[in-house]
């Protein structure tokens, strides 16, 4: 049986998506200035935030 990591807090969680939304937002506004819809780059930048926290839990 392999161990299994230990949980993290919810406050670290919070803030590892806050800074994986900001960093994603960054080139989402970039796409909506050159006109991409805001709704699909709000759903980008949503879904690579949660993606990037996960991936970072596993690590």
């Amino acid at each position: 049986m392999t161990p299994s990591p230990t949980p993290r807090d919810r406050s670290e969680l919070v803030s590892q998506l806050a800074v994986a939304c900001i960093g994603a937002g960054v080139v989402t506004s970039l796409a909506v200035a050159q006109g991409q819809n805001p709704l699909t780059a709000l759903g980008i930048t949503l879904f690579s935030a949660v993606a990037a926290v996960m991936v970072g839990q596993v690590l």
